[in-house]
């Protein structure tokens, strides 16, 4: 399998902790790329058509894109405990994790992206605010949500655990912590995982 990879993206990462814990990660070709919304690279661009990362080569050949579907996808090459749950609560219960998560994650690379993309006189601050407010929402579901959390590993987690660690890379003036102390105090614990500790945005 081969994977276009920047280090930066929380969504890569997520793809990178999910091959660190099923134990694929030394199936992964990881081809590492430089990408911009206006200025895809080349090879992501042929392997997805929004031409975004993360893109994932299968085997046989077979282009997937989107962390929800590569995850997804490599959860079903493995014989190890499974990161997407089998049909009932369980599955909910992570697919909405997963989903809060990437919510955090769309809007806080939206404020990135009006922050660094645009013109300063061009940006609009009810825009940004707007956008942080999404953050702030998805980050008290997941407070509440994380005092059942435990030692429990599955998409859900896995994604909330990137989201978290991309609050620290991109806004680290941002106590988020402070109004959300179960999620930090269990994100403290997580983050020193393995997978987590390999996986350190860059850039």
């Amino acid at each position: 399998m081969k994977l276009y990879h920047a280090p930066a993206s929380p969504y890569v990462r997520k793809v990178m902790v999910m091959a660190h814990e099923t134990g694929l990660i030394d199936r992964l070709e990881v081809e590492t790329v430089a990408t911009a919304p206006a200025t895809p690279d080349a090879g992501v661009a042929a392997a997805n058509p929004v031409k975004k990362i993360p893109a994932l080569i299968a085997d046989d050949g077979m282009a997937l894109f989107d962390s929800p579907l590569i995850c997804e996808y490599m959860d079903s090459q493995h014989d190890g405990a499974k990161m997407f749950p089998e049909a009932g609560p369980d599955r909910w219960h992570a697919l909405r994790l997963q989903a809060a998560a990437d919510g955090l994650l769309d809007a806080a690379i939206l404020i990135i992206y009006e922050s660094r993309l645009r013109p300063e006189e061009t940006h609009s601050q009810v825009w940004l605010d707007a956008q942080m407010g999404k953050v702030d929402g998805a980050l008290a579901a997941l407070n509440g949500w994380s005092e059942a959390f435990g030692d429990k590993v599955d998409i859900g987690i896995i994604t909330t655990a990137c989201a978290c660690g991309y609050l620290d890379f991109r806004f680290p003036k941002k106590d988020w912590r402070g109004s959300n102390r179960a999620l930090a105090t269990w994100y403290e614990r997580f983050s020193a995982r393995p997978s987590m500790q390999a996986t350190k945005p860059q850039g």
